[in-house]
């Protein structure tokens, strides 16, 4: 009678994993009970909220396999028993029937260990799940390059809208998880060559015209300064840098482009945008002016950076706006590599570290050791990240490492508010990249020298970049389309090519495959959305300077 009270119970709760499972589109495999005797050390069953076990379940067979899509974040088990066996799975005890706790996914391979205990005797099985690595998604724009603009009615979203080829725009993630995009370099509605200054939202569906002319090559109206107006705007510029505040608005600094009025130059403007105006913030309406710098490290309403293009930036836990290197003016007249860095706390400019002159060799000091002595070298076109814990993190660029000529930089830097770190790459310029193999992490792999490269921080922790102009694996230098990730100690090449001025693999439009890929690109612009998947629009093809390829391409890509 027990007997028969015991094998009426396991399958009570076979049946009960089995129906929640097809009720959350699970997959299971189970044996017979009577193929496992009662209290014998050993699965009669075993279910998993997604995927599919290989082989297929049998009570005598320890080792399976399962494969999931990236978007997969973590996986449930119903392990069933007979008798009075015990599971423990990966150290927590889960009864016969009894769905476990999420087991968190990382990418790549996962295993989950099942020890079954009855007596003295205890059986162990393995899963090995697979969270496979991201595949790319063409979703918007032109599989051919140099197109124009469809701006559609300006505030009205619409599905033949869409913004024309350029590179070296800038972007920002709203707190509604959409993507913005302002300016850069490309070509108009009638093929010509210029600078934009249109504000454009992306809702995951449909562009939006939000702001700013049709027209390239215009001159920003500022208004009053600290006053937001319905007819401010900034004027057409790329190179720009841009953040979203702690308040969530949209911020933008400099650039190369139009300012108030007169010739082309060097920007040092600081605008914000609360959804619906313009404020110009800070810096100058007229270009080229030089950075103010007063004392390290003390705020003050006169201080301001000079004019500069191919800058980076940073947004810290408190909202303050963070602004290194780039391309321009220092204290003198003349343009060139800046490694200065500086803080914007809403109301007045402090220069942090760096230096005052241009063309500076970076301090690197011991790698993995932070001191107040390290430096980065002046550099532009280079990539940053901001982590879990608030540090910044700095990646390459074109400039200088710690001595010889200026280059294409593999550097890794970290700041912790106080002081530099290096923490990976090289301290000479112009490297080659060490792929190893795809989706394998290496201390060895380390991508190459590069400048105009895009990035992102996922919801791990991990910092991922793509593209650029740059070193690739052979040597020789060109556009890039390699993506890579860093888990804060191994880099990681997780898609894209190891060779230069590769062409891109397009797909079906919303379709995502194995197969799609970006082309080699530089000066794209990047956005993380609200679900920690990756977008990158537009940019620089490979090099070909007779017909000067732009795209207007949107991709996403599931880490």
């Amino acid at each position: 009678m027990s007997r028969y009270r015991n094998t009426v119970f396991a399958l009570f709760f076979s049946f009960f994993a089995l129906c929640w499972l097809s009720a959350c589109g699970g997959q299971t495999s189970t044996t017979p009970p009577s193929q496992t005797p009662a209290g014998q050390a050993a699965l009669s069953g075993l279910a998993l909220s997604v995927g599919t076990l290989s082989p297929s379940f049998d009570s005598s067979v320890t080792d399976y396999a399962c494969s999931v899509t990236s978007d997969v974040a973590s996986i449930t088990l119903v392990p069933t028993t007979q008798g009075s066996a015990t599971v423990t799975l990966n150290g927590q005890v889960v009864g016969s029937g009894a769905t476990s706790s999420p087991i968190p996914l990382s990418s790549g391979q996962n295993v989950i260990t099942l020890s079954v205990s009855s007596g003295s005797t205890t059986k162990t099985y393995h899963v090995t799940v697979t969270r496979n690595s991201g595949y790319w998604t063409w979703m918007s724009g032109d599989s051919t390059s140099n197109q124009a603009s469809v701006y559609g009615s300006k505030g009205i979203a619409s599905a033949s809208n869409k913004p024309g080829a350029r590179d070296a725009a800038v972007s920002w993630t709203d707190s509604s998880g959409n993507l913005w995009l302002f300016g850069g370099e490309g070509r108009d509605q009638s093929g010509t060559r210029g600078e934009f200054n249109d504000l454009w939202k992306f809702d995951g569906t449909n562009w939006t015209w939000v702001s700013g002319d049709t027209v390239i090559n215009q001159y920003g109206v500022y208004g009053t300064k600290g006053v937001p107006s319905v007819t401010n705007k900034p004027g057409a510029r790329s190179c720009a840098i841009s953040w979203v505040g702690k308040d969530g608005n949209l911020w933008l600094f400099g650039g190369v482009g139009y300012a108030g009025s007169g010739f082309r130059g060097l920007l040092n403007d600081l605008w914000k945008f609360d959804g619906t105006k313009w404020t110009w913030v800070s810096g100058d309406s007229s270009p080229d002016q030089l950075g103010i710098y007063g004392q390290r490290g003390v705020a003050s309403p006169v201080n301001k950076p000079g004019g500069r293009l191919f800058a980076v930036s940073w947004v810290d836990a408190g909202g303050n706006l963070w602004l290194f290197s780039g391309w321009g003016l220092a204290t003198t007249s003349a343009q060139y590599e800046l490694n200065d860095l500086w803080k914007f706390d809403g109301t007045n400019w402090t220069w942090v570290s760096g230096d005052t002159v241009t063309n500076q060799f970076g301090v690197y000091g011991s790698k993995g050791v932070p001191s107040a002595g390290n430096k980065p070298g002046s550099r532009d076109g280079a990539a940053s990240w901001t982590d879990s814990s608030g540090n910044f993190w700095l990646f390459g660029g074109f400039g200088y490492g710690g001595s010889g000529q200026s280059g294409y930089l593999n550097d890794l830097w970290k700041f912790n508010g106080a002081a530099w770190t290096w923490v990976s790459g090289d301290t000479t310029s112009n490297q080659s990249g060490v792929y190893g193999v795809k989706g394998v992490a290496s201390i060895a792999n380390k991508p190459g020298g590069r400048d105009d490269l895009v990035t992102w921080a996922d919801r791990s922790g991990n910092l991922w970049l793509s593209g650029g102009a740059g070193y690739a694996a052979a040597g020789v230098f060109g556009e890039l389309n390699d993506l890579w990730k860093f888990d804060g100690t191994k880099w990681t090449w997780v898609s894209g090519d190891s060779t230069i001025n590769q062409g891109a693999v397009f797909g079906s439009k919303g379709v995502s495959s194995p197969t799609n890929k970006p082309g080699a690109v530089q000066s794209r612009v990047a956005w993380t959305d609200a679900q920690g998947n990756f977008w990158i629009f537009g940019g620089r093809y490979y090099v070909d300077w007779t017909n000067d390829p732009i795209g207007n391409d949107l991709w996403k890509f599931a880490p």
